[in-house]
């Protein structure tokens, strides 16, 4: 009788506790749920993709009417991409310690690395500025450097600080110009380190503007990645919501 009562005992107390909280799970399931008010101070983000335009500080990336840039290219801080120009996929163009520039008419191709540092070693503005009727090569790295008018930079290029490519210039792809380097006008560069490899003829000075020009017209048949289709449905849906339609 003594080993009986314990085992009821024992049995009570273990169902005690686990009705307990079921009790307690249906009281607050009954109970009226308190509605959460958003603050107007709360940041919206925006997860459906990447942010193409990152603000660093005081600092926004600004970006011409008719430029493309295209979804997946990150533009951060002191960045500015004038009329007629485009950024192609995968580039990233870091303006957090000076300015960068993509002058008019200008292209950066796929994957480019583009940023600036606080000072350069020469007497040039340590900002990274490419000038007018640039053709940047895909897979280049620019670094603090200077580009003047209409100059073509192949790709798996790297332009260190402090270095200069003055008017009609070419450098060859693969090529690394040092810290501090000018390429002279109406010369061709090639090499790691780049070196010269021969003075440009009249009739190469006048295709590369041409290059520039073709490679931004190409860039005007992707602008229907934008309004007024590739962003419809969000239209669609705030009008449903409008209406009270569920969506």
């Amino acid at each position: 009788m003594a080993t009986l009562a314990r085992l009821s005992r024992k049995a009570l107390s273990s169902t005690l506790p686990s009705q307990h909280l079921l009790h307690r799970t249906l009281a607050a399931a009954a109970a009226p749920s308190t509605k959460i008010t958003e603050s107007p101070d709360r940041v919206k983000w925006d997860y459906r993709g990447q942010r193409r335009i990152i603000p660093l500080g005081q600092w926004l990336p600004k970006i011409a009417v008719d430029a493309y840039v295209a979804p997946n290219v990150v533009l951060a801080g002191q960045v500015t991409v004038y009329d007629g120009s485009s950024v192609w996929s995968g580039s990233v163009l870091r303006g957090d310690l000076n300015k960068i520039t993509v002058g008019f008419c200008s292209n950066v191709q796929e994957r480019c690395v583009i940023h600036a540092a606080w000072s350069s070693p020469t007497g040039l503005p340590a900002e990274t500025t490419i000038e007018r009727f640039v053709t940047i090569g895909a897979y280049s790295l620019l670094r603090s450097c200077t580009i003047e008018p209409e100059c073509i930079i192949g790709q798996h290029s790297i332009l260190m600080e402090g270095s200069l490519v003055e008017t009609h210039a070419i450098l060859e792809a693969g090529s690394v110009l040092p810290p501090g380097r000018r390429i002279p006008t109406g010369e061709l560069w090639a090499g790691n380190p780049a070196r010269f490899v021969r003075t440009l003829t009249h009739e190469e000075t006048l295709e590369i503007p041409k290059l520039a020009v073709a490679i931004n017209d190409l860039s005007k048949s992707h602008f229907s990645e934008f309004l007024p289709y590739s962003t419809v449905y969000l239209e669609v849906e705030k009008f449903k919501k409008s209406l009270g339609i569920s969506i």
